[in-house]
């Protein structure tokens, strides 16, 4: 029962990562980067497949030597997922992913050296359809803009942002996105804020250096729920001193609470209190990670008591709403004469919510055929 989001998306260009199509109106892509040594070829595919195995669009993998780009070239051949190659300052690494078969080059032209330098991997991108994001941090601005302005702020990492831009509109190539980020949300926010006036271009979102699972992710999701939820915005990954599958599923989740895109379980569940007649905390933690795997866009509330219960069950896919012994189950917004047992909840539920999730795949799948 996802309902569609308010939000009007800002209109920007379309360039594709892969397969993977950025901006003018796309979804808002979801990304992550291995934290791997990329010359680790199995630990860093394995990542990567955890990674694609809960949602992840986007993988971008540090390159930062030749040794490394070989590596690349045994990882790209053993994965199916758009990979972006993250390098500074060496543009023959650039050219090497590139003839390896990288998706995106993660590159600064002003930083790289010379025009020639810039111009031959601006070439090669044009020649091989291989865009480039732009990414600015505000934790290493050039020398002359941290004299200029004192301190990182968000005209700051725009004119860093610029000079990178105008650099590549002299070169005539239009197929790159450009991020802002800072570790400091107002930072961040007004960066974006002004850069999203200033060009049309797809912008990746970030809270930059965010911090460990829990800080980090309450940063991301205010910095980018106020950007978002604004519009702004184009494809997002959450920098979480984690394990980046934490990542896509923050990602997830602050798209989902902004009904920006809908993609697996959203779970309804009250903090409980002593009216609860089971014990829903450990009920809903239980389910949320045996239900992982299900992408199906689901709605289901867990509720302890008759307070809210039936409410929420009445706009949930599936919802359970607890009573003394036997809890009230509901399917479609409509009361079962199906009572479940309080001492069996999780099995129970893992069981209907499977089911249904079947049930509304087959349905999308009927209805994509009729459509087509």
């Amino acid at each position: 029962m996802f309902a569609e989001s308010p939000i009007k998306r800002r209109k920007s260009t379309r360039i594709y990562v892969g397969n993977v199509p950025i901006g003018d109106g796309a979804p808002i892509a979801v990304q992550s980067m291995t934290n791997t040594l990329t010359t680790d070829v199995a630990a860093t595919v394995a990542q990567i497949k955890r990674i694609q195995a809960v949602g992840g669009e986007i993988v971008r993998v540090s390159v930062p030597t030749m040794d490394a780009a070989e590596a690349f070239k045994l990882i790209k051949k053993q994965v199916d997922i758009p990979l972006i190659a993250d390098i500074h300052f060496d543009y023959r690494i650039a050219l090497k992913v590139a003839e390896y078969g990288v998706d995106c080059l993660r590159i600064n032209p002003g930083n790289i050296g010379s025009m020639d330098r810039v111009k031959s991997v601006v070439d090669c991108a044009r020649d091989k359809g291989i865009p480039i994001r732009i990414g600015v941090n505000g934790g290493s601005l050039e020398k002359d803009l941290q004299e200029k302005y004192g301190e990182p702020t968000p005209a700051a990492l725009v004119e860093s942002a610029m000079r990178h831009v105008d650099i590549l509109d002299k070169l005539n190539f239009n197929q790159f996105k450009v991020s802002v980020k800072a570790s400091d949300v107002f930072l961040a926010v007004g960066a974006y804020r002004e850069l999203a006036k200033r060009i049309d271009q797809p912008l990746h979102l970030g809270i930059t250096e965010a911090g460990g699972l829990r800080a980090g992710s309450v940063k991301s999701s205010v910095g980018l729920g106020m950007l978002l939820a604004e519009g702004i915005g184009d494809t997002i990954r959450i920098s979480l001193a984690a394990d980046p599958v934490e990542e896509i599923k923050v990602g997830f989740d602050i798209l989902k609470s902004l009904r920006i895109r809908s993609r697996g379980i959203n779970f309804i569940a009250c903090p409980s209190c002593s009216r609860q007649e089971f014990d829903v905390i450990s009920t809903v933690n239980a389910l949320e990670q045996r239900l992982e795997d299900l992408l199906t866009p689901m709605d289901v509330s867990i509720i302890g008591c008759v307070v809210n219960g039936p409410g929420e069950a009445e706009v949930s896919d599936i919802g359970l709403t607890g009573a003394r012994n036997m809890s009230g189950y509901y399917v479609d917004g409509q009361r079962q004469k199906e009572r479940l047992a309080n001492d069996d909840l999780v099995e129970q539920l893992e069981k209907r919510i499977r089911a249904k999730a079947a049930q509304i795949d087959e349905k999308n799948q009927i209805n994509v055929k009729v459509l087509s």
